[in-house]
């Protein structure tokens, strides 16, 4: 094959860019963060925007989380959002409203609000994957029962239904997380989510992406351009433009395992239905249906050499696939098209 030409694995640093955010979140009375909502006007990045939320509420603009009264979330937020002040769902749940400020993005987060206004940006795609900091974030977040009544402590959950089918209503639990849904807290333009319930806020999704029903897209990772998402993109997994996450692949993250390389996806590539991922892939590359790569793979090249997979890992133009005669994984040099994305499929 010749010299391999690669892609950087090595994801960008984190930003040093200050952030803000002005919010409400529902709190216990022994004030744990169970979560924080960011209307997308209420957030942003850059000195100016902190500047002006800080003069808004009267407050110096230092990082950190702030507690408001409703005259200053009124100031924030605008005059009707503070009227959601008050009682949540059950008593001892209150719903409050708070200021966010981030020095800089490069820093880890300091509390739940700060990592809840970090998914919100990456949802809102004011930050991209691995823009920002997300140093111990699952230490700060709550393990939340994610209820049609709202955010509801785990252990209150038998309460809250009793409260609501005494209001002649039924209850639904969509999962038990740290993480909410996306959609339940960011919408944005341009996309198609079929199961809403397979998107995690924090998930970057850019305009015409489209995810099926048995796609899932994790925080910190998802997509830069027009793609199709069928399989699994984990957490930190990046998938450039015009690439297809075929039905049933995954593309390995790095939350277990000790995995520590961040996997990419370069532009106009193809993972076939039911392969996996476990290296960078470089522009226009195609992983054959039902193969797994990992970066321990052996992979046969045209000349007969074997290497490991990890070698390979960010090149462009290759076509990975399993010899159904030896059942050895084999590379070589793509030629032709796959056909590309259907293009009306992804005018979102």
């Amino acid at each position: 094959m010749g010299t391999v030409v690669g892609v950087s694995d090595t994801p960008a640093a984190p930003s040093a860019t200050p952030a803000w955010g002005a919010g409400l979140a529902t709190v216990t009375a022994d004030g744990q963060v169970l979560d924080t909502w960011f209307p997308r006007a209420s957030l942003g990045l850059g000195e100016e925007g902190a500047g002006k939320l800080a003069a808004a509420i009267g407050h110096s603009g230092a990082p950190g989380s702030v507690r408001l009264t409703a005259a200053q979330a009124a100031e924030a937020l605008g005059p009707a959002l503070p009227e959601a002040l008050g009682e949540g769902a059950l008593p001892g749940l209150d719903v409050i409203a708070v200021a966010v400020f981030v020095g800089a993005l490069s820093d880890a987060p300091a509390d739940a609000h700060d990592v809840y206004l970090r998914l919100h940006l990456l949802s809102n795609r004011l930050v991209r994957p691995h823009g920002q900091s997300l140093d111990g974030v699952f230490g700060l977040l709550a393990n939340v029962a994610w209820t049609s009544a709202g955010p509801c402590p785990v252990d209150r959950v038998d309460e809250l239904s009793a409260r609501e089918r005494a209001a002649r209503r039924h209850l639904h639990v969509y999962g038990i997380d740290k993480f909410p849904r996306m959609a339940d807290y960011v919408t944005p333009t341009g996309v198609r989510i079929a199961d809403a319930n397979r998107v995690r806020l924090g998930a970057h999704l850019a305009e015409g992406t489209t995810v099926m029903h048995e796609g899932f897209v994790n925080f910190n990772a998802g997509t830069l351009g027009h793609s199709m998402v069928e399989g699994r993109i984990s957490a930190g997994v990046v998938v450039g433009d015009g690439s297809d996450v075929g039905g049933g692949s995954s593309i390995m993250g790095t939350l277990s395992g000790g995995g520590k390389q961040v996997i990419s996806v370069g532009e106009n590539c193809l993972i076939g239905a039911n392969a996996g991922l476990g290296i960078s892939l470089g522009d226009g590359s195609v992983i054959e249906a039902g193969c797994y790569i990992t970066a321990g793979s052996k992979i046969r090249l045209p000349d007969g050499a074997v290497v490991k997979a990890a070698e390979l890992s960010g090149a462009s133009g290759l076509l990975f696939w399993r010899n159904s005669l030896t059942g050895s994984l084999e590379v070589k040099p793509r030629t032709g098209t796959w056909g590309g994305l259907n293009a009306a499929l992804h005018k979102n």
